[in-house]
This record gives structure tokens, sequence and C-alpha cells, in this order.
């Protein structure tokens, strides 16, 4: 693409996603007569430029009746995955990801101790009730998932959901390692799962920390591990 020609698709680009967040998500911007008048661009123009803005999640195209442009919004879901997918095309492996989010977690511990959300309380405790039933490799790994986006909840801090379930979402991803793969590898997990419930249940931010902490370096002696292995 000519280069005037790409800084007038970007330029359309910009002012498009600034249309969409002047209001609220499902606002109708208008139809593409209206908007290439608006914007007085040619219409392979106001097409590149949707398209982009709409790859962001921010506008939406519909065709039929009322048919035109509207905002959109990207949910968290949009977010992880995209950052994610970032991440792994840059080089990043699940253990330098896992080494940024095993600090966080450490304070995802703490907060979640101090939460006095009556409903997360008993989500987290209907979750203790069933930890025993979890015998697989597969059923601990999704256990391990479903706490930690419990306990993130439990922060009241998104940005702290959002690291933690990047990780998870990374981790969901990686094939080579295979964690949980002895019965005694999966009886420890299920006692730092029950530690750190009554932890926060209890409300003791301190043995919340540290049960992050042993789980953390669980985790890691498993990485060395498996980076010892050749291939």
């Amino acid at each position: 693409m000519p280069e005037m020609a790409a800084n007038r698709v970007d330029r359309t680009a910009r002012q498009l996603a600034e249309l969409s967040l002047e209001g609220e998500g499902g606002r109708y911007l208008g139809s593409e007569d209206e908007l290439l008048k608006r914007f007085g661009v040619s219409r392979p123009t106001l097409r590149q430029a949707a398209k982009l803005v709409a790859n962001d999640r921010l506008i939406s195209v519909r065709r039929g009746p009322r048919g035109g442009l509207y905002s959109d919004r990207p949910d968290a879901a949009d977010s992880v995955r995209a950052v994610a997918r970032y991440l792994r095309l840059n080089g990043a492996t699940l253990h330098d990801v896992f080494v940024v989010n095993s600090l966080i977690a450490e304070q995802a511990g703490v907060l979640a101790a101090t939460s006095t959300d009556s409903e997360l309380r008993a989500e987290l405790a209907a979750f203790a009730e069933r930890i025993d039933v979890n015998q697989t490799a597969g059923d601990i790994v999704r256990a391990e998932n479903e706490l930690a986006r419990l306990l993130t909840r439990m922060t009241g801090n998104p940005a702290i959901e959002l690291v933690m379930a990047i990780g998870y979402t990374f981790g969901m991803e990686e094939q080579r390692l295979r964690f949980y793969g002895t019965p005694e590898d999966r009886e420890k997990a299920r006692a730092l799962q029950r530690g750190l419930c009554k932890a926060v249940l209890d409300g003791d931010p301190d043995i919340a920390r540290l049960l992050m902490r042993r789980r953390s370096a669980m985790l890691e002696e498993w990485f060395a591990k498996a980076d010892a292995v050749p291939g």
C-alpha cells in the first residue's frame, strides 16, 4: 500500500476508534455512506480502516436493516488471548511467564485473605470441599486454574486478575511440560490447595503468602527438571 494511502487508512482508523470511545458499546455510529461523508475518504480506505478497528474489537459491522458500524468493546478474554499470543510470538516461554506470575501470586494470596466478600468466600469454601475429588493430573490442572481465578477475583484488583489469567491461558497451550505426573506430586498439590484455602478463609495473609511461595517453589523445581531433559 503506498505511503499516503496507508496514512489515510491509519488516520481514519484513529478517527473511528475515537468515535467509538465517545460513548457506550453497542452505539450506532452511522452507515458506511454517512461515515464516508463524515471522514471524507474513499470507500476502500474506510473499509480497510474499519477492519483494523474491528480487529481491536472497538467497532462491529452489521448488515441488513439498520446496518452500518457500531461501537464495540473487547472483553477480558480478548485481552488475555491477545497478550498471550504476543508473548508466544516474541519467544516467551511458560517459565518466563511463571517467574512474573509467582511474585504476583503471593500478593494475590495476601489480598484474598483480607476479602470480606461473602459470596466469593462461600465459593472458596465449596472449592475446598471438592479438592480430594481431583485425582488425575488433568483434574489438578483444572483445579489449580479454578482456584487461581477465584483467589484473584477475591483480590478486587483487575490488574492482578489480568496478569494471572494471561499466565494460565499461556500455560494451557504448553504441551511439553507434564506437571502433577506422579501420585506424590498430585497429593502435594492437593495439600497446598487445602492449606491455602484454609489460610484465606481464616483471614491469615502471612500463611497465604507462605503457601503461595511454597507452591511456586514446587513448580520451579518441576521447571528445572523439564529443562534438564533434552528436547
